[in-house]
């Protein structure tokens, strides 16, 4: 009768943890997968360059030097000013004349005038010239400052891409190797029941379930904190739900050579030294402007007039018409500021050439850099693929043996977490090595091409 009891009881408690386990795989199910739509990474891709922030603030920055490189902002445009007042006075007084003195009483008199006077630069030395070039290159390097942002958050949005993806097959293996612990659970209680084995069997087996139990959910978690941080770089509603594709393709760019010459013509930092280069040499063009005189074209028409009843001869007068005129200036000498500034940039441009060596041979060795770490990336996805295909058949045969009573549970448990790490590790492996591709694409100026 006690035995009796106790098999009852023991059938009550594995009921229940079956139970619990159940619920978990249930609630981690629940919160990866609910019919939820197929977001690929060129989707996300379009919707981070639609709507992520860093990508939104940058085209209003580009928006801003794209007014200031204007027509409207270079100086080739002549001004037109127009002028007018008018004054109203009351006066009380004595006006002293050869005739003699004439008195009068405060009464009002007034003047007014108005006038439109336009006014053109003909020449000044070509600064204006170059000024606009300046406008034009500033214009470049804003947009290749943006450009160098959505490359960044084109690379950061895969690399969260991938990282969901990978947590995504880390749920699924750990779901697979809970349902595999649940069953030998299950075959252990069944096993100790009716007397087949000791009950350390069964406690080993109820740990490794509860473990992976933990697992799961802790990997469950992560990977909806890696949804919502996808989200946010896409620019969306952070709880939208969605499953990311888990297939990788690789491409190889180029080779080694071909890759560090596509570089130096399409790396946005490249690209922007070269681009300050240039305008630093403009610069110094507009300085040297200060040397050369500057003639000016002006013209107006005038009108005026004014009304004084107290006059003593003349009471009122007025007059109009245009006028023209040609300006020439020449600043001969201005106490040097104009060669201090010419000393300046010439200073400017040879410090942009050596920023441009030394960013040449800074994205030279990263692109060698990047090249070694996707080789060597590659030879790691290809070992952890032979690897699992190892451990697959491992676990397989461990599992033949185990039902058939010739290995005992420590033995069958370490080919399983054997296979879960294979599992883990060439899915790590394979992210990797699509990322570290990405990063090359990126050193060789192609990564937006893709």
């Amino acid at each position: 009768m006690r035995v009796k009891i106790k098999n009852i009881q023991m059938e009550s408690r594995h009921s229940q943890l079956f139970t619990l386990i159940a619920g978990l795989v249930l609630f981690a199910t629940s919160l990866v997968a609910n019919g939820q739509e197929m977001l690929s990474r060129e989707d996300a891709m379009n919707l981070t360059l639609k709507y992520n922030y860093d990508i939104k603030v940058a085209e209003k920055d580009l928006e801003v030097a794209n007014n200031n490189q204007s027509i409207l902002n270079s100086g080739y445009l002549p001004s037109i000013v127009a002028n007018g007042n008018l004054g109203v006075s009351g006066y009380q007084g004595e006006n002293q004349t050869d005739n003699g003195d004439f008195s009068y009483d405060p009464t009002e008199a007034y003047n007014y005038s108005g006038s439109v006077n336009l006014n053109y630069v003909l020449f000044d030395g070509f600064g204006r010239m170059y000024n606009y070039k300046q406008l034009k290159e500033l214009y470049n390097i804003s947009e290749l400052q943006a450009r160098q942002i959505i490359e960044n958050t084109v690379l950061e949005l895969s690399n969260a891409y991938f990282l969901m993806a990978q947590l995504t097959e880390s749920v699924s293996i750990l779901k697979n190797a809970l349902s595999i612990s649940t069953t030998r659970m299950q075959r252990a209680a069944y096993s100790f029941e009716y007397g087949q084995t000791n009950q350390i069997d069964l406690l080993n087996a109820q740990v490794d379930v509860n473990n992976d139990s933990i697992n799961l959910l802790n990997t469950t978690q992560e990977l909806e904190n890696a949804r919502r941080n996808l989200n946010l770089i896409m620019g969306r509603e952070i709880e939208t739900e969605f499953v990311v594709d888990t297939t990788v393709s690789f491409s190889m760019p180029g080779t080694k050579d071909e890759l560090v010459s596509q570089a130096y013509l399409r790396n946005v930092l490249i690209e922007q030294t070269n681009s300050q280069l240039r305008n630093s040499e403009f610069a110094l063009k507009a300085s040297q402007s200060g040397w050369f005189p500057a003639v000016s074209l002006n013209a107006g028409y005038n009108y005026a007039g004014n009304r004084n009843p107290a006059g003593a001869f003349v009471t009122g007068s007025y007059n109009y018409g245009p006028q023209a005129g040609f300006t020439l200036s020449w600043n001969i000498f201005d106490g040097g500021a104009t060669r201090v500034r010419n000393k300046n940039a010439r200073v400017e441009i040879e410090r942009q050439q050596v920023l441009k060596e030394q960013t040449e041979y800074s994205v030279k060795r990263d692109v060698l850099n990047a090249y070694s770490a996707y080789q060597n990336s590659l030879f790691v996805f290809n070992a952890e693929k032979a690897n699992l295909e190892t451990a697959l058949k491992n676990f397989e045969r461990s599992d033949d043996l185990y039902k058939q009573g010739q290995i005992n549970s420590i033995e069958f448990r370490q080919a399983q977490l054997n296979l879960r790490n294979a599992q883990n590790n060439f899915s790590i492996a394979k992210y990797n090595a699509k990322y570290e591709e990405l990063k090359l694409k990126q050193l060789a100026g192609i990564l937006l091409e893709d």
